[in-house]
């Protein structure tokens, strides 16, 4: 499956942004997706993650509340509403995709990578 995040820019702290990562190549609805991030000098990090018929999700817990991770499989999109966005939430976001029921929140349990969309918050 190929994946191609958009929807990242340079908005303002309290403000939103809504991230999508559009599949291709592959039934969309046979993968559990998950955002990831990576900061300058950090490693990439877990967001949120979702199952393949959207009944279970699971955020880290620095965007709980903030952040929502959703999907249109019939739109064969992956979603990320991100809200009251703060400076620490800067980074370059990517989506991914695996085979599986469950719901993962490991970079290494993810086969597929989309390109990364950066998001910059000023403070």
């Amino acid at each position: 499956v190929q994946l191609q995040a958009s929807g990242g820019g340079l908005v303002q702290a309290g403000g939103s942004l809504r991230l999508s990562c559009a599949a291709s190549g592959r039934t969309f609805s046979n993968y559990a997706m998950g955002w990831f991030r990576q900061a300058p000098g950090k490693e990439r990090e877990f967001v949120a993650a979702i199952n393949w018929d959207d009944n279970g999700t699971y955020v880290t817990d620095s965007v709980k509340g903030r952040f929502t991770i959703s999907r249109d499989n019939a739109q064969n999109t992956l979603y990320l509403q991100m809200n009251s966005l703060k400076s620490e939430d800067t980074a370059v976001y990517y989506c991914a995709a695996t085979r599986g029921d469950g719901v993962y929140h490991r970079p290494g349990s993810y086969a597929y990578w989309g390109q990364g969309t950066q998001v910059t918050v000023s403070s």
